[in-house]
C-alpha cells in the first residue's frame, strides 16, 4: 500500500463540497486515516503538497468550483503546477462545471475530472492511488488519452443517509443537505442536470442525528440545503406538508426554544406556488426566520413559460401578499436578461418588482448566466440596458434591491467568451 494524502484547493465558494467529501472519507474505515489538508491559495496548496511528498505520499489535489470561478481556479492550478509539477501529484476537478464541461476542464490542465456526485467516488480514487492502480479506471472519472476525451461511466447517485453532511472529525461544518436533485427542470439552472430531475431526501431520523451532534458541539444556528425547501419529503410537485412538519418538529425538539432554526431562507428558497396559508402557518410555528426567499425570476409570463419555471407572475404576487399577511418578509429572486426577453418582458418584470416592493417585499437581483450543462448554455449572456441599470440602481439606493447583479453581468460575458473560445 502506498500512503496517500488529500489536499483540497480550498475556497469559500466551494467549501461545503469539500466538507461533504471530507465527511465521506472520515466515515469509511478504509479511508478514515488518510491525511486531509485544506490549502487556501496557491502558496498553501504548494506547501501542503511538498509536505506530503516529503512523507513519501502520493497526493490527490481536489478542486471544486462553479462555472463563474473556472477561469480563476484554472490560473491557480497553473500557478501550482509551475511551482511544483510532480508525477506523484494528481489534480482532480469536480463539481457542476467540471461535470458539464469535462473536456474543456481537462484541456485547462486538470489531470482528471470527476463527473457527478463525489462522495463514493473520492473514496475509490484514494483507494486506487493507495493500491498503485490507475485512477482513470474509477467510475465517474474522465480523462484525456491520446488527446481524446475518455469517460469511465458516471458516478452513481448516492442516498444521503449513507454519508455525513459534513466533516466532523476535521471540524468542517455547514448546512445539512436534506434534499438533492430537483424535479423542476428550469432551463437556466444546473441543479437538475447535475443531481438528477428527482428528489432524494435525507430522512428525519438522520437529520435529527446530525442536529443532535451539532447541539453537542455548541452550535446555536441550524440551516439546511435544498433546492426547494417545501419540497422536503415530496416525490412530485405537490408539497408534503406533513413531512415538512415532521422534520421541523424533530429539529426543534432537539435544539430547544433558544437555538435558531432557519428554513426557507439562505442557502435555500421557497417556490412561490408552495406559499399557501397552510404552509406559512406551519413555518411560523417552528422556524426562527421572518424572511423567506422566493424564486420569482421574471414578471413576464412568456419568459417564465420559456424558462419552464412552472408558475406565472400572478403566483409570485399572490405569494408575496400571503407572506406579508402571515408576518414574513419575502425576498424575491429575479433574473435579469433571460434568453428571449423583449422590451415588453423587461417592462413587465420592472412593474411586478414595483408592485412587490409596495406590498413590502425586497428584490434579490441576479443577471442571467449561460451556465454549462443547462438548456440555456448557448444563449447570449444576460445584458441590461442603461435605463434598466439606472432603475435597478435607484431601487438599490433605497434599500429595496440587493444582490450581485452588476458583477454577474460582467461574469456572464466572461462565461460566454470562454464558451465561444472553447
Amino acid at each position: 500500500m502506498v500512503p496517500v494524502t488529500v489536499v483540497w484547493a480550498y475556497r469559500r465558494t466551494g467549501k461545503f463540497a469539500f466538507h461533504v467529501l471530507t465527511g465521506s472519507l472520515e466515515a469509511d474505515p478504509r479511508t478514515a486515516g488518510v491525511p486531509i489538508e485544506f490549502g487556501n491559495g496557491v502558496e498553501a496548496v504548494v506547501a501542503a503538497i511538498r509536505q506530503a511528498l516529503a512523507r513519501g505520499s502520493r497526493v490527490l489535489v481536489g478542486w471544486s468550483f462553479y462555472s463563474p470561478d473556472f477561469a480563476a481556479l484554472t490560473k491557480e492550478l497553473q500557478a501550482v503546477k509551475a511551482r511544483l509539477d510532480d508525477p506523484r501529484v494528481l489534480h482532480v476537478a469536480g463539481g457542476v462545471h467540471a461535470t458539464a464541461e469535462p473536456e474543456a476542464t481537462l484541456r485547462a490542465g486538470f489531470d482528471l475530472v470527476a463527473t457527478g456526485e463525489g462522495e463514493a467516488m473520492v473514496r475509490e480514487l484514494v483507494l486506487a492511488l493507495a493500491d498503485g492502480g490507475d485512477a482513470r479506471s474509477v467510475g465517474g472519472i474522465a480523462s484525456l488519452q491520446a488527446g481524446r476525451l475518455v469517460r469511465h461511466g458516471r458516478a452513481a447517485r448516492i442516498a444521503l443517509d449513507e454519508f455525513p453532511p459534513f466533516g466532523p472529525a476535521h471540524d468542517r461544518f455547514g448546512p445539512i443537505e436534506i434534499t438533492r436533485g430537483c424535479i423542476y427542470a428550469c432551463r437556466f439552472c444546473q441543479t437538475p442536470y447535475f443531481a438528477g430531475a428527482s428528489f432524494r431526501h435525507r430522512s428525519v431520523e438522520n437529520v435529527r442525528h446530525w442536529v443532535a451532534y451539532l447541539v453537542g458541539r455548541g452550535f446555536r444556528d441550524f440551516r439546511f440545503l435544498t433546492p426547494t425547501s417545501l419540497s422536503y419529503g415530496a416525490k412530485a410537485a405537490e408539497p408534503d406538508l406533513a413531512a415538512v412538519e415532521a422534520l421541523l418538529a424533530a429539529v426543534r425538539e432537539e435544539i430547544g426554544p433558544q437555538r435558531r432554526l432557519w428554513f426557507g431562507t439562505f442557502p435555500s428558497e421557497v417556490r412561490p406556488e408552495h406559499v399557501t396559508a397552510a404552509s406559512l402557518r406551519l413555518l411560523a410555528k417552528w422556524v426562527s426566520n421572518k424572511a423567506l426567499i422566493l424564486g420569482g425570476q421574471s414578471g413576464s409570463d412568456r419568459v417564465l413559460a420559456a424558462s419552464e419555471r412552472g408558475h406565472d407572475s400572478a403566483v409570485i404576487e399572490r405569494a408575496v401578499r400571503l407572506c406579508r399577511e402571515h408576518g414574513f418578509v419575502p425576498h424575491v429572486d429575479f433574473l435579469f436578461g433571460l434568453p428571449g426577453e423583449e422590451p415588453g418582458d423587461v417592462d413587465a418584470t420592472l412593474r411586478l418588482m414595483d408592485r412587490l416592493v409596495e406590498h413590502g417585499a425586497k428584490v434579490h437581483g441576479h443577471t442571467f448566466l449561460p451556465l454549462p450543462g443547462t438548456p440555456f448554455r448557448k444563449a447570449p449572456p444576460g445584458s441590461l440596458t442603461d435605463e434598466v441599470r439606472r432603475r435597478l440602481r435607484a431601487m438599490a439606493s433605497k434599500g429595496l434591491l440587493y444582490g450581485q447583479w452588476e458583477q454577474q453581468e460582467i461574469t456572464a460575458r466572461e462565461l460566454a467568451t470562454t464558451r465561444d473560445e472553447a
